[in-house]
């Protein structure tokens, strides 16, 4: 665990998790086992798919679950809780298990991405903590993905963390761009913490600071000869920025056998002067000179930039991305999907609604991905009751869990559980990989997915159907709330 998340976030939850814990350990129930599911309703951006992060950061929070005797003492103060929970909080201690879709892997709507098992008051008191750190970096890794994507190979940087809704979310937020595709970030801790490639040259204010743009690109490319990218939009790009950049590179760089290595654009018709900047660079010699653009990019300016040929070799992205302006929230949910009895049978629980999408998926679940053998492409999710085993030596037919006649057989197939168990009764019993691990998972798992599901306009909705077990169980007691 890093210096930054060195901190005690149990008290980082909504008041009414406490209000209904200290209801149940009234009730009896501080034992009763319950099981809840983490789930999404539909993509941002109207997108075909989402990327899955933020699960190191539950795994930390979850490590470190502990009420101080300032926690008690806040509890107490309030006077709606009876001494005996405050006990039961002081000698807390997290149990349940806890299953989780991996960091970097595209999930889709409905599906159980986070699942977990334990004494009721433990397992509805982490809510908030499992929704925020997954909503919010789950949310700016798909962002990021997308620009990245959009940028058709080449580099994306995030420049976010001034825009970013507070410190953590520039952080963390630059941990999920890391995640989605960006090649590094603006936010100096995010390197020290995690390993982020921190990246930066110049702003404005350093051209401003000397007598004249000559003289700060001479003294910049002096001090960072081997590093020197020039911001060259402070006054004129064509008429002062560019002649400038180029006799500063002559004069301090090329005599010292040193190469330069861009330029950065940040305002004005990009596109158009990406062009102008290109072909002055390379009649000056100095083809090989990088062009980046920076000022409020995401992935549509982004992609119609390059269609509009825009010369432009990497993208600084800020407040679009570490924000995710176009929609700003993830909308992931945390329901109650099962309970035990004194026996340790599973009872089912539901959630009805006149909104059909807010009808929840009882039991307990988990998720197969059926992958083509030939083509190593994802087929379709299948949701499945958490004693079923789906076997791919067989024919195995899916089916539409709204339109139960739409149905599919799929042979010559590879079916993979997503879930992977991170706690059991408490104990963290997974090795949790690095970032760059994940970054590069992520990529190879996207790899997996077809074109259709990743276009950025009306996306192929990829197939996330229910078993045929798990759907009757749903079925029965929809039909049974009806009687």
């Amino acid at each position: 665990m890093s210096k930054y998340e060195n901190r005690n976030l149990t008290m980082l939850t909504d008041f009414y998790e406490l209000t209904m814990a200290g209801g149940y350990f009234e009730n009896g129930f501080q034992d009763k086992i319950a099981y809840f599911d983490m789930f999404y309703r539909k993509n941002p951006d109207k997108a075909g798919f989402a990327i899955m992060a933020g699960v190191e950061q539950v795994v930390e929070y979850l490590k470190n679950l502990k009420f101080t005797d300032e926690d008690i003492a806040f509890l107490r103060s309030k006077g709606i809780f009876s001494e005996g929970f405050l006990e039961y909080l002081r000698n807390f201690k997290f149990s349940c298990d806890v299953w989780m879709v991996p960091e970097g892997t595209p999930i889709f709507p409905g599906e159980p991405i986070v699942t977990v098992r334990g004494p009721v008051i433990q397992a509805q008191f982490i809510e908030t903590m499992v929704l925020l750190c997954i909503n919010h970096q789950s949310l700016i890794a798909t962002k990021a993905n997308r620009i990245a994507r959009a940028s058709h190979g080449r580099a994306v940087m995030e420049f976010g963390s001034r825009r970013a809704q507070g410190f953590d979310a520039a952080v963390y937020g630059a941990r999920a761009t890391y995640i989605g595709g960006c090649i590094g970030t603006a936010c100096t801790i995010a390197d020290r913490e995690m390993g982020i490639p921190a990246l930066g040259t110049m702003a404005h204010s350093w051209v401003q600071m000397f007598d004249s743009e000559e003289d700060a690109f001479r003294a910049y490319a002096r001090r960072y000869p081997n590093a020197c990218t020039l911001l060259v939009d402070t006054y004129n790009v064509l008429k002062s920025g560019i002649p400038n950049a180029i006799k500063i590179f002559n004069e301090e760089l090329v005599p010292k056998g040193i190469r330069p290595a861009g330029i950065r654009i940040d305002s004005g018709d990009i596109t158009y002067l990406s062009k102008k900047a290109r072909k002055m660079l390379d009649d000056a010699g100095f083809p090989d000179c990088k062009i980046c653009a920076s000022n409020s990019l995401d992935e549509y300016i982004i992609k119609d930039m390059l269609l509009q040929g825009a010369q432009i070799d990497s993208f600084g992205v800020g407040e679009r991305l570490i924000t995710s302006a176009s929609e700003p929230m993830f909308g992931g949910v945390y329901k109650l999907c099962a309970v035990e009895d004194k026996n340790g049978n599973i009872i089912p629980k539901i959630k009805i609604s006149e909104n059909v999408e807010k009808i929840t998926t009882p039991c307990f679940k988990k998720i197969y991905r059926l992958y083509d053998r030939d083509t190593h492409k994802a087929i379709a999710d299948v949701i499945t009751l958490f004693d079923e085993v789906i076997d791919d030596n067989k024919p195995y037919e899916i089916f539409d869990p709204e339109h139960t006649w739409k149905r599919k057989t799929v042979e010559n197939f590879l079916a993979v559980e997503l879930k992977k168990q991170y706690f059991k009764k408490g104990e963290l019993v997974m090795e949790m990989p690095k970032l760059d691990q994940i970054k590069d998972y992520c990529r190879v798992a996207l790899d997996t997915l077809w074109d259709e599901v990743k276009r950025f306009e009306n996306p192929h909705e990829y197939y996330v159907d229910l078993s045929q077990k798990l759907w009757d169980v749903k079925n029965e007691l929809l039909e049974s709330r009806r009687k």
